[in-house]
């Protein structure tokens, strides 16, 4: 740990915003707009989350996370994924020597803090599967060793959402391993005429590191302490029932530990899959970390909604009924919102 951050041991939660503020900030010398998505990387950054970006090209997806590790001075590495891609071009391979008969092992790319994987979709299935075991384990397997990755290591992926052709459906597994899934959207015109005239120019922003990697690590356990949720924490079990209810009422009655059981009708023509567990912990944990970077000491509902679309969108999936109405994961999420109580009915 740092000097710094010894010495003020992190003092109270308007400490760790001025530091959230300080990374934000940075990252505003080079993107314009964007500011959800800059708040929501940062979000999972402190909650040890990966993120799946979803946007067209040319929005500032890959720029914004080379800037956020220049902020935070990380290591970053970007692979651009493509159909001919093999699992050594990112987890590394073996190296044998003819002469000695004795092989080495060459780390890739994916030994760093931040690995951005732009374009993951194109990569073919044995790709995602190295890539799985990186993101749920911290490890990686080269040969017949096994490596611990760095202890802050987030992927941050890009997909396009047009693009068909070459490309590969995740596999539901993969992407259930995201915390967030974020769309990026287009800038307001005022805003595009900023970038414009930001590209058109010779002047480079100087950017100043923030926060170092090691600072990270300890304000996510700090953040942890101060906010401990024990499962009889009302906000606990409010987020729970949230994730609950996106299942169909026959996935929630078949498991149902009390008669009120939190799927209906609408819910059960609209979606045949709902969120998983890893839902309600990845909710409860970006919940607590926009509640300490907003500057409150306690989560309140409005920050658990604030998560539940970034969290809950890639993991509802829709049956044919709702796509043909034009129903997207997001209309599902408002919907669960509104329906479901902040108080537990006695």
């Amino acid at each position: 740990m740092t000097e710094e951050v010894q010495t003020k041991d992190f003092e109270d939660v308007h400490y760790i915003k001025e530091k959230f503020e300080s990374v934000k900030k940075e990252i505003e010398k080079v993107i314009v707009g964007q500011d959800e998505m800059i708040e929501a990387i940062i979000i999972a950054l402190f909650s040890d989350g990966h993120i799946l970006l979803e946007g067209y090209p040319g929005l500032g997806k890959t720029i914004t996370i080379k800037t956020l590790s220049r902020a935070i001075d990380a290591k970053f590495q970007r692979v651009q994924f493509t159909p001919d891609l093999i699992p050594g071009d990112i987890t590394g391979y073996e190296l044998c020597d003819p002469e000695t008969r004795k092989s080495t092992v060459q780390k890739g790319p994916i030994f760093t803090n931040l690995l951005l994987a732009d374009e993951i979709n194109r990569a073919p299935a044995k790709v995602q599967s190295a890539l799985l075991e990186s993101m749920q384990e911290k490890q990686v397997t080269i040969g017949r060793e096994t490596f611990k990755l760095e202890k802050l290591f987030t992927v941050l992926a890009t997909q396009n959402p047009i693009e068909i052709s070459g490309t590969y459906l995740l596999p539901e597994a993969e992407v259930d391993r995201f915390m967030f899934k974020l769309r990026v959207t287009y800038p307001s015109y005022t805003e595009e005429r900023e970038i414009t005239e930001r590209q058109i120019s010779d002047r480079e922003p100087e950017l100043n590191v923030v926060l170092h990697p090691d600072e990270v690590i300890s304000l996510r356990h700090f953040i942890t302490e101060k906010i401990p949720l024990h499962k009889e924490s009302e906000i606990l079990k409010y987020s729970t029932r949230i994730v609950r209810a996106t299942r169909p009422a026959c996935a929630v009655r078949q498991h149902a530990d009390r008669p009120n059981s939190d799927g209906d009708e609408y819910i059960s023509n609209m979606v045949m899959y709902g969120a998983s567990p890893r839902a309600s912990i990845y909710l409860a944990k970006a919940a607590r970390v926009c509640a300490f970077l907003s500057g409150s000491k306690i989560i309140l509902p409005e920050h658990v909604h604030k998560m539940a679309y970034p969290v809950l969108r890639h993991r509802i999936i829709l049956t044919h009924e709702a796509e043909s109405q034009g129903i997207d994961p997001d209309d599902i999420v408002d919907t669960v919102l509104e329906k479901v109580p902040i108080l537990e009915a006695d």
